[in-house]
């Protein structure tokens, strides 16, 4: 009766393991698309916070995001050809 319990217990954390994996994963692919826009637009809030002026940070943001989106939007073609689409 224990062991059979251990058993479910470990299941539970193995699906626990998999879950964090797939959200660190998507994490990390939204941060590498939109990673300078968030950081341009949180130096503009501060800037703007501290009495300064953060139009410049801003439109850096909006640069970086139009970047993005333009990167996001482009047609990679599939998987055939991995390595040189990332060179």
């Amino acid at each position: 009766m224990k062991k059979g319990r251990l058993k479910q217990l470990g299941q539970g954390m193995t699906e626990y393991i998999i879950i964090v994996a797939l959200i660190a994963i998507a994490a990390i692919a939204v941060y590498s698309l939109f990673g300078k826009t968030v950081k341009n637009q949180v130096s503009g809030m501060a800037q703007e916070l501290s009495g300064g002026d953060g139009s410049s940070a801003q439109g850096a943001a909006k640069s970086a995001a139009d970047a993005a989106a333009s990167k996001a939007a482009g047609d990679k073609g599939g998987l055939g050809d991995y390595t040189g689409q990332n060179q």
